[in-house]
């Protein structure tokens, strides 16, 4: 069971960057619960825990502290720039081992893929003596998601579609770093709705009652007649008796299109 520990930056009485009506605590507490959410919904075989999951804070020591007493196999501390800048920016430790260069690699990878869909600029892979990498004693991590006070990344900040899509790229490159695996989907749900085939309308009476025969003779399916008249110009259709399940009876559908170049529709009964 791998663990996992999130780190949204600043909290409480401290803000962290401010500008254009927004606030670095508020979007990090948004940007991990996506995290959460993605992780949750994708992967299994690990746990979490986190610095704060409301608006209350703690010193950089005690962040660390926390996450190297829970044993955590990878740190998470999510960020938002301020100084006029542009772009996204993460950072490992100025010391740091093969394996958390490992972790910057894979992240980093990620969420490449999002900057370049919001042609966001990417500011690179970089290391710093920051207290939350140099304290805590498993592979750690620190983003930056972007300037709080420029407009163009504040508008960023402000597309919550871009927050999520950060999020979960975060999401993903933790998953691959610890190496956890991908949830077996649930089957689908049972089908045990009544299908009927329908044939395209057939303009010729001689035409049908052969189409009947030859149905009947290959299947030996009960198959209703009927006919759409008009005085002038009456067209004829075949049902065939009930199948259970829609992809039953498109089976059929499809086998019937190709042996007979019929049109074929599938109908619930």
């Amino acid at each position: 069971m791998k663990r996992i520990y999130l780190d949204a930056g600043h909290g409480g009485n401290d803000s962290g960057a401010v500008g254009n009506g927004l606030a670095e605590k508020d979007l990090t507490l948004k940007i991990q619960q996506y995290v959460i959410a993605y992780l949750n919904e994708v992967y299994s075989e690990f746990i979490i825990n986190t610095t704060r999951t409301t608006d209350t804070f703690l010193s950089l020591s005690e962040r660390a502290n926390r996450a190297n007493a829970w044993n955590a196999d990878v740190f998470l501390s999510m960020h938002v720039n301020a100084g006029g800048g542009t772009g996204y920016e993460d950072y490992i430790f100025s010391n740091a081992s093969a394996t958390t260069v490992n972790l910057q690699n894979v992240l980093h990878n990620q969420v490449t893929t999002v900057l370049t869909t919001y042609n966001h600029v990417n500011r690179g892979q970089k290391r710093a003596n920051f207290a939350v990498l140099r304290q805590t004693s498993m592979p750690a991590i620190l983003t930056e998601i972007a300037f709080i006070d420029t407009v163009k990344d504040s508008n960023l900040l402000k597309n919550e579609l871009f927050l999520k899509e950060m999020g979960e790229a975060y999401a993903r490159g933790v998953a691959q770093f610890v190496g956890l695996p991908v949830k077996t989907p649930p089957p689908p749900p049972e089908d045990n709705r009544l299908y009927r085939l329908t044939t395209g309308a057939f303009a010729n009476a001689k035409d049908f009652s052969r189409g009947i025969e030859q149905l009947r003779s290959d299947y030996n399916w009960i198959i209703y007649e009927k006919a759409d008249s008009t005085d002038l110009n009456p067209t004829y259709r075949m049902i065939t008796g009930t199948f259970v399940g829609k992809a039953n009876a498109e089976r059929f559908a499809e086998e019937l299109r190709q042996k007979y170049g019929w049109t074929i529709y599938v109908n619930e009964a």
